[in-house]
């Protein structure tokens, strides 16, 4: 039996397929300690865990968004992301940094495992201290600079030509020096503030210095690198959340129309004119059933709809996504690997966090359609979505995807990525 330390941020995406991954390695005989937000304690115990709370300002609820991110509203573009970054990732560094040095004080850590935006770790990983191995899940879209990419936050697609490498230098250098110049000075004080030393990792590219960096989705989903750090390795996916009751009009699931499933996920679902309305009001004559969940919020609260239209709160996605003929999304990543998962082409429209990235890749791999916005027309999503439908090769493209996810055993890869890591250690 192994003593692992799991940490990650407390964002429901982030930590919910880490909650998973500590559930199967307690099924498996380990001891599990999860450090994350006060909120998720629950679920946590109940998977078997140990909870371990976040101290200070690293224990904020998602759900909350203007109790840590109080001055969003007065950004936008890249300054909103910029914002977001260093108020959930990076200045939470120092109490989530002082949480992980605690425990690991106390207690006989044989490995650490974390998400791959869990900045916290950071300290311990650039250390030449004696530590623990130390892994991440790369639970968001893969950000790793190379010669062959834009970085991450341009959603461009990448190109390894002679034109497509100056390209990306350029990109790569105005990303570290200049657009993200406030965030990597934040993280540089951050280190300050906790004694550690400054790094010339650039912030939002950290990935190559874990131990092993095992990033969630298939190979062909992500963009290829011909300079990819040696230490990544692609696992596959987390299987699709089924705890959601069936609602009452689940029978209507019957064959007889296609089926659009619509979905702002969890957090980004305060205002429904982003995308569930436009997309109910653009397929309101037509001939589908529009399956709507409002991400935990009360249903009525969507007001009235057409008569295709059928809402619950939340849904399970591994029933289904396999009825589902389109998915559209604003674009989180762990919902868009649950589609891919289960072979269901995409329209995406998102514009914060990683959102645009995921969109991009998801167009770049035939996947799908981009929308390029985060609050698309009536009539941009009604065409997408046609065309989606209409056209067979986004759902030969996807079911490929899927095929390549399900050789993938994913949670025994992590397991054994984990054994091996502590094995190495044992025998130094």
């Amino acid at each position: 039996m192994a003593n692992y330390l799991i940490c990650s941020t407390p964002v429901h995406h982030h930590v919910t397929p880490m909650i998973a991954i500590g559930a199967h390695l307690v099924s498996r005989g380990n001891r599990v300690i999860m450090m994350t937000g006060t909120r998720f304690a629950e679920k946590i115990e109940r998977a078997g865990m140990e909870f371990v709370a976040f101290e200070g300002r690293a224990d904020f609820d998602d759900r909350d968004v203007p109790s840590y991110l109080p001055y969003r509203d007065r950004y936008r573009g890249l300054a909103q992301t910029q914002y977001d970054i260093q108020n959930i990732f990076v200045k939470t560094i120092p109490a989530q940094f002082r949480s992980v040095r605690d425990v690991m004080q106390r207690e006989r850590i044989d490995a650490v495992l974390v998400d791959g935006a869990f900045g916290g770790i950071s300290p311990v990983l650039l250390s030449s201290a004696p530590r623990p191995p130390i892994l991440a899940i790369g639970v968001v879209s893969f950000t790793q600079l190379s010669r062959d990419t834009a970085p991450a936050g341009f959603a461009m697609a990448p190109s390894s030509t002679s034109l497509g490498r100056v390209r990306n230098h350029v990109l790569n250098a105005l990303a570290r020096s200049v657009l993200f110049r406030r965030t990597q000075r934040a993280a540089q004080e951050a280190l300050v503030e906790i004694g550690s030393p400054k790094t010339s990792l650039f912030v939002m590219d950290i990935s190559s210095a874990f131990d092993r960096f095992l990033q969630l989705g298939p190979p062909a989903l992500e963009y290829p690198r011909s300079d990819l750090s040696p230490n990544v390795r692609f696992v596959g996916s987390l299987p699709a959340e089924g705890s959601a009751p069936l609602p009452e009009w689940w029978s209507d699931l019957d064959g007889s129309r296609a089926v659009v499933y619509v979905s702002q996920g969890t957090i980004d679902n305060r205002n429904f004119d982003r995308l569930i309305r436009p997309t109910i009001s653009a397929l309101a004559n037509d001939d589908v059933l529009v399956v709507v969940s409002t991400g935990g919020r009360a249903a009525e609260s969507l007001g009235e709809v057409p008569s295709n239209v059928r809402v619950a709160e939340s849904l399970p996605y591994d029933r289904l996504l396999p009825l589902t003929d389109v998915f559209v999304t604003n674009g989180d990543y762990s919902e868009v690997l649950a589609a891919v998962a289960a072979g269901t082409p995409l329209v995406v429209a998102g514009d914060t966090e990683d959102k645009p990235e995921v969109a991009a890749r998801v167009s770049w791999s035939g996947a799908g359609l981009n929308l390029r916005t985060g609050t698309p027309s009536p009539d941009a999503v009604g065409s997408a979505v046609r065309a989606v439908v209409a056209d067979e090769r986004y759902r030969a493209r996807v079911r490929r995807l899927a095929e390549e996810l399900a050789e993938l055993d994913t949670l025994r890869i992590i397991e054994e990525e984990l054994a091996t890591a502590v094995a190495g250690r044992s025998a130094r």
